[in-house]
């Protein structure tokens, strides 16, 4: 669906984006994750055909944007991180302006409207004026009129920004919908724990680089990430905790074994779930009052700072 090859974006003696290689299947929800000013705007906007790269190729649905540009954007939906909307209008004047612009034929255009303005949770707000809209409602509004031509590809820059929790649940329900009829979805955000429930692939970036990409299970491997293993007890006691240590140091795929502050046990985890089941099994019969047993993995977040700290180094 959206593939890129050496993309490079400058701004005078700037290098916002630095020789990114990019693939994005069908069904992909990729997270573009990273810092303010890592680079993930210029990489979204190069690839809506909004800014010229200084080189790099940009295939959209087999569509090379350079060459057959009107074609490789036809079926794409891009959303900026601060969409200009216009205030003197109501929202569904608003969303029939765009649909008008898509091409939708008039006699479809209310029922759609109707549609997009209850998924995104505007039915209230179907005939308010947009300058009495807040920030997360305006968001809603601006994903609403970005989906309504039924984008294959759709290009989303820090879209959760101003958005509350049930907002960003709403929004996130909307793309895996989106994903799951066959189209590819990029979204960006600096905020890594907004991605890390929903997004099927990740890409890192940082300094205009590309660090890594891929499923997250790809990138846990890449960075040789361990799991982490947390075993709450019920009683704080000296001789509990120097027990507990050494049931867990008697499992090669256990290391780094500490005392958590809250009380009980961290350790890096390499393990499978059987191990874990294992190492739990040895804690009762060794009648160490375990209250609470849990294996984590390393989320986006995690990932991310342990790819940073590999490129400062």
């Amino acid at each position: 669906m959206i593939k890129v090859n050496s993309l490079r974006v400058d701004y005078e003696n700037t290098n916002a984006v630095h020789d990114l290689d990019l693939d994005v299947s069908a069904g992909q929800i990729f997270g573009l994750v990273g810092p303010n000013g890592a680079g993930k705007t210029s990489t979204i906007k190069a690839l809506a055909g909004i800014i010229e790269p200084t080189y790099g190729d940009i295939k959209v649905l087999g569509y090379d944007l350079e060459l057959e540009r009107q074609k490789a954007l036809n079926r794409v939906g891009y959303m900026p991180d601060f969409p200009p909307v216009y205030e003197h209008l109501k929202v569904w004047e608003y969303l029939d302006v765009f649909a008008a612009a898509y091409n939708i034929p008039s006699g479809e255009r209310a029922k759609k409207i109707r549609s997009w303005v209850a998924r995104v949770n505007l039915e209230s707000k179907h005939h308010a004026f947009i300058r009495d809209l807040s920030r997360g409602m305006r968001q809603r509004l601006v994903l609403a009129k970005t989906l309504i031509p039924d984008p294959d590809v759709l290009l989303l820059d820090e879209p959760a920004s101003g958005l509350d929790p049930i907002a960003r649940k709403d929004m996130r329900d909307v793309l895996k919908d989106v994903a799951s009829a066959n189209k590819a979805v990029i979204i960006s955000s600096h905020i890594l724990s907004e991605l890390s429930d929903f997004c099927n692939a990740v890409g890192i970036m940082q300094q205009g680089k590309l660090l890594v990409s891929g499923s997250v299970e790809d990138i846990r491997r890449h960075v040789q990430s361990k799991g982490r293993l947390i075993v709450f007890l019920s009683e704080v006691r000296e001789e509990m905790i120097q027990e507990a240590k050494s049931v867990l140091h008697g499992f090669s795929c256990v290391e780094h074994v500490e005392e958590r502050k809250e009380g009980g046990l961290l350790a890096d985890f390499s393990g499978c779930p059987a191990d874990a089941s294992l190492i739990l099994a040895q804690l009762v019969l060794r009648k160490i009052p375990v209250c609470g047993f849990q294996c984590k993995e390393d989320n986006v977040e995690d990932l991310f700072f342990k790819m940073g700290m590999k490129e400062v180094a």
